[in-house]
Protein backbone atom coordinates (compact mmCIF):
# COMPACT_ATOMS: atom_id res chain seq x y z
CA UNK A 1 0.00 0.00 0.00
CA UNK A 2 1.19 3.49 -0.68
CA UNK A 3 1.53 6.28 2.11
CA UNK A 4 -0.33 9.46 1.71
CA UNK A 5 -1.06 12.90 3.01
CA UNK A 6 -3.22 15.40 2.89
CA UNK A 7 -3.78 18.82 5.61
CA UNK A 8 -7.20 18.98 6.69
CA UNK A 9 -8.12 21.94 9.15
CA UNK A 10 -4.64 22.60 9.93
CA UNK A 11 -4.06 18.35 10.37
CA UNK A 12 -1.58 16.49 8.75
CA UNK A 13 -3.60 12.93 7.67
CA UNK A 14 -2.30 10.40 6.53
CA UNK A 15 -3.83 6.74 5.07
CA UNK A 16 -2.13 3.89 2.95
CA UNK A 17 -4.02 3.16 0.11
CA UNK A 18 -4.20 0.39 -3.21
CA UNK A 19 -6.80 -0.70 -5.47
CA UNK A 20 -9.31 0.86 -7.10
CA UNK A 21 -12.64 0.33 -7.72
CA UNK A 22 -15.77 0.42 -4.62
CA UNK A 23 -13.75 2.64 -1.78
CA UNK A 24 -13.28 0.86 1.62
CA UNK A 25 -12.48 2.51 4.71
CA UNK A 26 -10.38 0.81 7.42
CA UNK A 27 -10.01 2.39 10.91
CA UNK A 28 -7.96 0.79 13.38
CA UNK A 29 -7.67 1.00 17.08
CA UNK A 30 -5.20 1.65 20.15
CA UNK A 31 -2.37 0.77 19.93
CA UNK A 32 -1.94 -0.01 16.32
CA UNK A 33 -1.80 2.00 13.29
CA UNK A 34 -2.70 1.44 9.79
CA UNK A 35 -0.43 -1.67 9.97
CA UNK A 36 -3.30 -3.14 11.64
CA UNK A 37 -4.92 -4.18 8.03
CA UNK A 38 -1.57 -5.49 6.15
CA UNK A 39 -2.85 -8.66 6.00
CA UNK A 40 -6.53 -7.78 5.29
CA UNK A 41 -6.09 -5.38 2.72
CA UNK A 42 -4.30 -7.57 -0.20
CA UNK A 43 -6.79 -10.14 0.38
CA UNK A 44 -9.44 -7.01 -1.14
CA UNK A 45 -11.19 -6.06 -4.19
CA UNK A 46 -11.56 -2.38 -4.32
CA UNK A 47 -9.94 1.03 -3.49
CA UNK A 48 -8.74 0.10 0.07
CA UNK A 49 -7.82 3.01 2.31
CA UNK A 50 -6.32 2.54 5.89
CA UNK A 51 -7.01 5.90 7.38
CA UNK A 52 -4.81 7.03 10.34
CA UNK A 53 -6.10 8.13 13.27
CA UNK A 54 -4.92 11.77 14.40
CA UNK A 55 -2.76 11.55 17.31
CA UNK A 56 -1.39 7.60 16.60
CA UNK A 57 0.81 6.14 14.57
CA UNK A 58 3.39 8.07 12.21
CA UNK A 59 0.62 11.03 13.44
CA UNK A 60 1.03 10.82 16.81
CA UNK A 61 2.80 14.45 16.28
CA UNK A 62 -0.53 15.83 15.59
CA UNK A 63 -2.23 14.62 18.38
CA UNK A 64 -0.73 17.25 20.50
CA UNK A 65 -2.83 19.91 21.98
CA UNK A 66 -5.74 18.57 19.82
CA UNK A 67 -8.84 16.65 20.94
CA UNK A 68 -8.59 13.16 20.01
CA UNK A 69 -10.96 11.50 21.49
CA UNK A 70 -13.08 8.96 19.75
CA UNK A 71 -15.80 11.61 18.86
CA UNK A 72 -13.34 14.08 17.82
CA UNK A 73 -12.01 11.18 15.77
CA UNK A 74 -15.16 10.70 13.83
CA UNK A 75 -15.23 14.41 12.65
CA UNK A 76 -11.61 14.18 11.75
CA UNK A 77 -12.58 11.00 9.30
CA UNK A 78 -15.50 12.84 7.84
CA UNK A 79 -13.38 15.83 7.24
CA UNK A 80 -10.89 13.58 5.53
CA UNK A 81 -13.35 12.09 3.58
CA UNK A 82 -15.10 15.23 2.09
CA UNK A 83 -11.43 16.53 1.77
CA UNK A 84 -10.57 13.46 -0.78
CA UNK A 85 -13.36 13.12 -2.01
CA UNK A 86 -14.31 9.92 -1.71
CA UNK A 87 -18.02 9.14 -2.15
CA UNK A 88 -20.13 6.26 0.43
CA UNK A 89 -17.10 4.32 1.34
CA UNK A 90 -17.44 0.65 3.19
CA UNK A 91 -16.68 1.77 6.73
CA UNK A 92 -14.64 -1.30 8.36
CA UNK A 93 -13.64 -0.58 11.90
CA UNK A 94 -11.86 -2.22 14.61
CA UNK A 95 -11.39 -1.84 18.52
CA UNK A 96 -11.38 2.33 18.69
CA UNK A 97 -11.79 2.16 15.63
CA UNK A 98 -15.47 0.67 15.15
CA UNK A 99 -16.48 3.56 17.73
CA UNK A 100 -15.45 5.98 15.86
CA UNK A 101 -16.81 4.46 12.49
CA UNK A 102 -19.99 4.02 15.04
CA UNK A 103 -20.56 7.69 15.82
CA UNK A 104 -19.52 8.79 11.74
CA UNK A 105 -22.29 6.50 10.77
CA UNK A 106 -24.81 7.54 13.05
CA UNK A 107 -23.68 11.59 12.54
CA UNK A 108 -23.54 10.56 8.76
CA UNK A 109 -25.17 7.67 7.05
CA UNK A 110 -25.90 9.39 3.81
CA UNK A 111 -21.87 9.39 3.46
CA UNK A 112 -21.93 5.59 3.77
CA UNK A 113 -22.53 2.39 1.95
CA UNK A 114 -22.41 -0.05 4.39
CA UNK A 115 -20.78 -0.76 7.88
CA UNK A 116 -18.84 -3.75 9.64
CA UNK A 117 -17.36 -4.19 13.18
CA UNK A 118 -15.09 -6.18 14.44
CA UNK A 119 -14.19 -6.00 18.29
CA UNK A 120 -15.13 -2.83 18.16
CA UNK A 121 -16.01 -0.66 21.78
CA UNK A 122 -19.40 0.61 22.04
CA UNK A 123 -22.41 0.95 24.30
CA UNK A 124 -20.70 0.97 27.46
CA UNK A 125 -17.80 -1.44 27.06
CA UNK A 126 -14.85 0.80 27.64
CA UNK A 127 -12.60 1.87 28.54
CA UNK A 128 -10.40 -1.20 29.85
CA UNK A 129 -9.33 -1.95 33.00
CA UNK A 130 -5.57 -1.64 32.20
CA UNK A 131 -6.47 1.63 29.92
CA UNK A 132 -8.23 2.89 33.30
CA UNK A 133 -5.47 2.34 35.40
CA UNK A 134 -2.91 3.98 32.97
CA UNK A 135 -5.13 6.82 33.02
CA UNK A 136 -5.22 7.17 36.48
CA UNK A 137 -1.65 7.10 36.94
CA UNK A 138 -1.13 9.25 34.07
CA UNK A 139 1.51 11.92 36.09
CA UNK A 140 4.35 8.92 36.34
CA UNK A 141 2.50 6.28 33.77
CA UNK A 142 4.16 8.84 30.90
CA UNK A 143 7.32 8.56 32.70
CA UNK A 144 7.76 4.64 32.26
CA UNK A 145 11.40 4.32 30.09
CA UNK A 146 11.30 2.46 27.23
CA UNK A 147 11.99 -1.38 27.91
CA UNK A 148 9.42 -0.84 30.57
CA UNK A 149 7.21 0.36 28.34
CA UNK A 150 7.43 -2.42 25.93
CA UNK A 151 6.89 -5.09 28.66
CA UNK A 152 3.48 -2.95 29.43
CA UNK A 153 2.34 -3.48 25.49
CA UNK A 154 3.84 -6.81 25.10
CA UNK A 155 1.52 -8.01 28.24
CA UNK A 156 -1.70 -6.22 26.17
CA UNK A 157 -0.79 -7.89 22.74
CA UNK A 158 -0.35 -11.57 23.85
CA UNK A 159 -3.70 -11.03 25.97
CA UNK A 160 -5.01 -9.91 22.74
CA UNK A 161 -3.22 -12.53 20.32
CA UNK A 162 -4.91 -16.24 20.16
CA UNK A 163 -1.43 -16.89 17.82
CA UNK A 164 1.45 -16.23 19.50
CA UNK A 165 3.89 -15.52 16.93
CA UNK A 166 1.39 -12.88 15.03
CA UNK A 167 1.49 -11.18 18.79
CA UNK A 168 5.19 -11.25 18.27
CA UNK A 169 5.12 -9.84 15.11
CA UNK A 170 2.35 -7.07 15.96
CA UNK A 171 4.46 -5.92 18.86
CA UNK A 172 7.43 -5.42 16.72
CA UNK A 173 5.17 -3.41 14.31
CA UNK A 174 3.21 -1.63 17.09
CA UNK A 175 5.65 -0.53 19.07
CA UNK A 176 7.84 1.46 16.55
CA UNK A 177 5.82 4.64 16.17
CA UNK A 178 5.53 5.04 19.95
CA UNK A 179 9.25 4.68 20.60
CA UNK A 180 9.88 6.90 17.83
CA UNK A 181 7.37 9.56 19.15
CA UNK A 182 7.68 9.76 22.70
CA UNK A 183 7.38 5.99 24.06
CA UNK A 184 4.89 5.99 27.15
CA UNK A 185 3.72 9.82 27.17
CA UNK A 186 2.27 9.54 23.39
CA UNK A 187 0.28 6.45 24.96
CA UNK A 188 -0.58 8.37 28.06
CA UNK A 189 -1.76 11.02 25.71
CA UNK A 190 -4.23 8.54 23.62
CA UNK A 191 -5.66 7.28 26.80
CA UNK A 192 -6.44 10.06 28.31
CA UNK A 193 -8.71 11.34 25.79
CA UNK A 194 -10.66 8.48 25.97
CA UNK A 195 -14.51 8.86 27.00
CA UNK A 196 -17.17 6.42 27.39
CA UNK A 197 -19.90 8.80 26.95
CA UNK A 198 -19.03 9.28 22.96
CA UNK A 199 -20.38 5.88 22.21
CA UNK A 200 -22.81 5.88 25.73
CA UNK A 201 -24.25 9.07 23.50
CA UNK A 202 -25.20 7.38 19.76
CA UNK A 203 -26.16 4.01 21.30
CA UNK A 204 -29.72 4.24 20.98
CA UNK A 205 -29.58 5.65 17.50
CA UNK A 206 -27.78 2.60 16.19
CA UNK A 207 -31.31 0.57 16.10
CA UNK A 208 -31.97 3.77 13.58
CA UNK A 209 -29.30 3.07 11.44
CA UNK A 210 -30.15 2.28 7.87
CA UNK A 211 -26.95 0.41 6.70
CA UNK A 212 -25.92 -2.92 5.38
CA UNK A 213 -23.89 -3.82 8.32
CA UNK A 214 -21.47 -7.39 9.59
CA UNK A 215 -19.99 -8.17 12.70
CA UNK A 216 -17.35 -9.99 12.90
CA UNK A 217 -15.94 -10.82 16.60
CA UNK A 218 -13.36 -13.44 18.46
CA UNK A 219 -15.27 -14.34 20.73
CA UNK A 220 -13.20 -15.11 23.49
CA UNK A 221 -11.46 -11.46 23.82
CA UNK A 222 -10.82 -10.45 26.79
CA UNK A 223 -11.04 -6.67 25.75
CA UNK A 224 -14.42 -6.47 24.36
CA UNK A 225 -16.63 -9.39 25.25
CA UNK A 226 -18.86 -11.36 22.64
CA UNK A 227 -22.23 -10.11 24.36
CA UNK A 228 -21.18 -6.13 22.70
CA UNK A 229 -20.98 -7.75 19.36
CA UNK A 230 -24.11 -9.94 19.90
CA UNK A 231 -25.85 -6.25 20.92
CA UNK A 232 -24.42 -4.73 17.69
CA UNK A 233 -25.57 -7.19 15.05
CA UNK A 234 -29.22 -6.80 16.90
CA UNK A 235 -29.22 -3.54 16.83
CA UNK A 236 -28.17 -3.05 13.32
CA UNK A 237 -30.49 -6.46 11.64
CA UNK A 238 -26.40 -7.27 10.98
CA UNK A 239 -25.49 -11.28 10.89
CA UNK A 240 -22.64 -11.91 13.36
CA UNK A 241 -19.66 -14.26 12.29
CA UNK A 242 -18.20 -15.82 15.98
CA UNK A 243 -14.46 -16.59 15.50
CA UNK A 244 -14.00 -19.35 18.10
CA UNK A 245 -11.32 -19.20 20.07
CA UNK A 246 -10.67 -15.42 18.24
CA UNK A 247 -9.41 -12.92 20.76
CA UNK A 248 -9.39 -9.14 20.26
CA UNK A 249 -6.68 -8.54 17.39
CA UNK A 250 -8.62 -10.02 14.84
CA UNK A 251 -7.21 -8.08 11.54
CA UNK A 252 -4.13 -9.87 12.77
CA UNK A 253 -4.51 -13.18 13.81
CA UNK A 254 -7.49 -13.78 11.27
CA UNK A 255 -7.18 -11.82 8.24
CA UNK A 256 -8.64 -14.55 5.81
CA UNK A 257 -12.01 -14.24 7.89
CA UNK A 258 -11.71 -10.48 7.97
CA UNK A 259 -11.45 -10.33 3.96
CA UNK A 260 -14.48 -12.46 3.78
CA UNK A 261 -16.67 -11.06 5.56
CA UNK A 262 -16.03 -7.53 4.38
CA UNK A 263 -15.96 -9.12 0.93
CA UNK A 264 -19.51 -10.23 1.30
CA UNK A 265 -20.25 -6.59 2.80
CA UNK A 266 -19.04 -5.31 -0.16
CA UNK A 267 -20.84 -7.53 -2.78
CA UNK A 268 -24.43 -6.74 -0.56
CA UNK A 269 -23.37 -3.20 -1.62
CA UNK A 270 -22.85 -3.60 -4.95
CA UNK A 271 -26.22 -5.77 -5.68
CA UNK A 272 -27.83 -2.96 -4.39
CA UNK A 273 -26.08 -0.46 -6.26
CA UNK A 274 -27.03 -2.08 -9.38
Amino acid sequence: MESNTVVVDGIRMRWEESGAGTPVVLVHGIPTSPALWRHVAPKLEGRILAWEMVGYGQSIAQGKDRDISVAAQAQHLLSWLDSINVERPVLVGHDLGGGVAQIAAVQRPDRFAGLLLTNAISYDSWPIPSVKAMRAAAPLARLTPDPMFRGVLAQLMFRGHDDRDVAKDSLDIHIRPYLEHGGADAMVRQVQALDVADTEAIADQLPQLDLPARIVWGDADQFQKLEYGERLARDLRAPLRRIPGGKHFTPEDHPDVMAEEIEALLATVREGRS
